[in-house]
This record gives C-alpha cells, structure tokens and sequence, in this order.
C-alpha cells in the first residue's frame, strides 16, 4: 500500500508573490562513492507515469533559487544525511545511475496549485518503490527562504525512507499537534526535522512518538538504516581512544583538522606536542552555513588532557554550538577529545555530524605576572617605586622619563635587584614615567605609566579591574576626563570623554593581549595597563 504524506509549512506566513528566475544548477555531491541517492532537483521536471499522476502529467517550474541559494540548500540537507551512506547531489546523471529502488528524486519547485498550499509531499516508503516517484518541496510557498527549503527536503526525503511525522501528545495520549515545533530561542534552539524547525536553528533526527499514536515510538536514525534502504552508517572518521589518537602537528605553531561523528555515542580523540610556555588556543565549529553556526547538526564539546590523559578540563558553551579554548600549557604532549552533547533544548540523541577544529600556539600574553609603576612628590624629589614579579630572569630594567607622554628617553639603568629611584629634576614641568624591563628568554615589557608633578591632583580616573574578562572596561572618575585607548604598537583603538561617577569603555574587537589607556586632565597625564583574556 502507498502512503501519502502531506508536509505543512505554515504557508500564511511565509508565502510570497515574487516569481524569481532560477540560475544554472551548481553540480554537487556529498559522497560520490555511496550508492544510495537523494537528488536535488532545482531546475525543473515533468512528472509522469507514477503515482502522482492520476490526472496525467505535473509540470514543474525550476526552484526560483540563485546558484548561492541552492549551494545552502544543498550543504545544509548533506549536513542534516551526513553519517549516512547516501549521496546528496544535484547532479541528474548520478540519480539515474543508482539503482532504480536506492535513489529519490526532491523536486524543488515553484509549481503548487496542482497540490495545494503545503511545504511540501512525499509518498512513505517511496524510496525504494524503483518507479521514479518523486518527493516535492514548493519553494515559492516557502518564500524562497533556504532554511525553510533545506528542512522541507530533509522532511520530504526523510518520509520517502519510512520516516512519519514526530509529534506531539498530552498526557492522556491525545494528539496536540501533529508536527513536533521543538523549543528554545537563539542557537541551541532545536527541533525535530521530521517535525517542523523552520523557528529553530537546530534540527536533528529524532526518537519520539510519531503521528500514528503516542505509544508508536519512531527511531529516526533505525528507520533511515534499514536493510530495505540500504543505507548504512559512514565508517568512522577518527580515532576513538588515547591509544589512536590522531596526531595533529603543528606548522607555524598551528593545526585544522575535520572530522565526522557518526553516531551521537562516538568520541573523537586528538594529540598534541606542546614545545614550550605557550598560550593554547582551540575552536571547534561544527559544520555550518552561516553566521550563529546555521545548518548545524552537532553541539560540541571538547575535553582536555594531559600526557598521563588525566582531564585537565572540559569545555562547553551554554549559548552556542561550537566550543573555544584558551588556556596556556606548558611543555609536553597533551590530549583532546570532540565529541557530540545535548542542551537545555536538544536531546543527545541523533546529535551527529561533522566538524572542524584549528587550534594555535601563540605567545602568552601574561608571562610577566607583575610590572607596576607607582610615583610620589615629596619635598621637589620624584619618588619612584615599582613591583616586578616574572617566572624568567630580569637581565636590564630602564626608568624612561617624557614630558608630552609621546617621546621617552632612558632616565637611568638601576641595578636589577632595585624596586625604587629618586631624583630631583631640574625644572617644574609635570614628568612621566615607565619602567621597561628585559628578560632572558627575549620578552621584554613596559609598566604602567605615571605623572609627577608638584602639587598633582590625586583625584583622577581609576580602573575597577584592569583585567578584562568580559567586553566592557569600567572606570571610576572624579570628574570629567578625556581618555585614549591603545595598543603596546601605540595605535589608538578608541577615545573618549568621562564623565563623573561609573564609566564604561566598549571593548569589542580586542583580541586577548595586553593594552594601555591614558586618561588626561589638562597637562596631567595617567596611563594604566589592561589585560584582556
């Protein structure tokens, strides 16, 4: 018996009047070796001689989609058959080379009113009928929208392998929705795509009661594998053990690696060979099409080891699908492990796909824990003081000496067991300091600077923390104050002007390092250093 399943797409809202003109199909396939097919039609096609045609043949007007729009579609319903044995192609000659009983036809189209005001419809269990039947996806109903189109194809194309609608049921087992909506808001909202997710970012197989009844339990991932399919699972992409793991050397102190997860129960095991103090910085991003990690099927999570593989730490985001590290590792050979996790919205189950990972070696930017510069008045002598802690050896420190806070010039070299100067300068004008120091693996730093002039105003600007962990800075001021912001190169990232009370400074688009910022009143000058992390 032939099933016929109708798809809604909630048209009211997403129906449009614009006719747009298809460009040339792009030739793509997702894995060229399998032999199970699933073929994105978007230029057009007369149906005739199958089910669909009781009242003779369907003409089918192309998609409406750019070439970009149809790259979307395509990357993202791969992603959605990624552990899979299928190949996702819009290529007409590899549907017709598959077997007539192991290959779909998804006609994406413009053409409806031969069917009605749904998103899409396909024929369970059409994939294996070996006729030509096809599935459809109404493109114009969808609003030409790419999100919209990819999941109304994974849907079609999931019904036409045995997959029915997961729905929703109340406690007394009465059906409340036939389409499963999902929950959340923002990246990690999910639903299931034998459901509907238009509103929600990610989208999985699923394991829940399906339209027949609530006690009907649907197996997504069982159904797609059958041996009536002849769909299977990839072979395994990683290692999935410490005593396999992937090698990943550096070049240029970095590294990218891809990889798949095949099942939502698989680990993927990387090593790493650390060669001295440096500051580890890894992003892992599951496969997407867009900003906010659209198109994802996987919310990562990496673990880190050490040699012994004891756990170091592991890593997770609470509000998006990738993962990001930056922690700072000393010599030796590590261990990380990727793998798949459900979130506040999205069950474990089915959160496979694949992903990428680069990781980056960089200096650290906080090998100098300390350089603190503080100055007094006392008696016309300008009394300096400082504070200097490091884990390597101090070999020169220089006091320099400015009175426009532009152009520094050596003052004096103190011996580098000293933590204190004084001198009487020869004039009256206000005069700033820094400390610079020099150490034995070739770091070299600047402290702080700081004005001394008689009779200074003590009553100035001061940082409420001068490390950044978020993205603001915040400052207390007295009164009003300008203010710059630069980098150790002396470039200007921002200015500004404070007011009295709480202030706070943007910090957007400063990357993890080490930073300066002057406040100025007049001829009276204060610069303190930041440390964003």
């Amino acid at each position: 018996m032939k099933n016929l399943i109708r798809s809604s797409c909630l048209v009211g809202l997403l129906c449009t009047s614009a006719l747009v003109a298809s460009s040339q199909v792009p030739i793509l396939e997702s894995y060229p070796s399998a032999t199970p097919t699933i073929y994105l039609d978007f230029d057009g096609q007369t149906v005739s001689g199958t089910s669909w045609n009781v009242s003779g043949p369907i003409y089918c007007g192309a998609s409406g989609l750019s070439a970009a729009q149809m790259t979307e579609v395509f990357n993202r319903v791969s992603e959605d058959y990624r552990p899979f044995t299928v190949n996702i192609t819009t290529d007409s000659t590899k549907y017709w080379s598959a077997p007539a009983n192991k290959r779909m036809r998804v006609v994406i189209t413009v053409t409806s009113d031969w069917y009605g005001s749904a998103g899409g419809v396909a024929f369970v269990n059409s994939f294996t009928w070996g006729d030509n039947t096809p599935c459809f996806v109404f493109s114009a109903l969808l609003g030409y929208n790419t999100k919209n189109i990819s999941e109304a194809s994974s849907h079609e194309a999931g019904h036409t392998l045995g997959l029915r609608h997961q729905s929703v049921y109340n406690s007394s087992c009465v059906k409340t929705s036939e389409y499963n909506s999902g929950i959340g808001t923002g990246e990690i909202s999910w639903a299931p795509i034998m459901g509907v997710g238009y509103s929600r970012n990610l989208t999985t197989w699923y394991n829940g009661p399906n339209s027949i009844s609530c006690s009907t339990i649907q197996k997504d991932l069982d159904v797609i594998t059958s041996a009536a399919n002849g769909i299977t699972y990839r072979s395994d992409f990683s290692s999935n053990a410490f005593n396999t793991a992937v090698n990943e050397t550096f070049s240029n102190d970095q590294f990218t690696a891809n990889s798949i997860l095949v099942k939502n129960t698989y680990q993927n095991y990387f090593k790493i060979t650390v060669p001295s103090l440096k500051l580890f910085q890894l992003s892992a991003v599951p496969f997407n099409v867009g900003s906010g990690n659209a198109g994802a099927n996987l919310d990562l999570k990496v673990s880190l080891y050490d040699h012994s593989q004891a756990l170091l730490n592991t890593y997770t985001s609470s509000s998006t699908l990738n993962v990001l590290i930056d922690t700072t590792l000393s010599t030796g050979t590590y261990y990380f492990k990727v793998e798949g996790t459900g979130n506040t919205y999205a069950p474990n189950y089915a959160i496979q796909g694949s992903y990428s990972v680069q990781g980056e070696l960089v200096e650290s930017p906080l090998p100098l824990h300390k350089l603190e510069l503080k100055g007094t008045f006392n008696n016309d002598n300008h009394i300096l003081n400082w504070t200097l802690l490091a884990d390597e050896t101090l070999t020169r420190q220089v006091i320099e000496r400015s009175t426009d806070g532009k152009n520094f010039s050596e003052l004096t070299q103190p011996a580098n067991s000293d933590r204190s100067y004084t001198y009487r300068p020869v004039d009256t004008k206000a005069a700033l300091y820094r400390v610079y120091a020099e150490f034995d693996n070739g770091g070299h730093y600047y402290s702080n600077i700081v004005a001394i002039k008689p009779s200074v105003n003590n009553a100035r600007p001061k940082l409420l923390n001068n490390l950044i962990t978020n993205e603001v800075i915040t400052v207390t001021s007295p009164s009003a104050f300008d203010y710059s912001l630069f980098d150790l190169n002396g470039k200007v990232l921002s200015k500004g002007r404070l007011e009295s009370g709480m202030n706070t400074i943007n910090t957007n688009g400063m990357i993890t390092g080490i930073y300066l910022i002057r406040f100025i009143d007049g001829d009276q000058q204060w610069t303190e250093k930041l440390v964003k992390q």
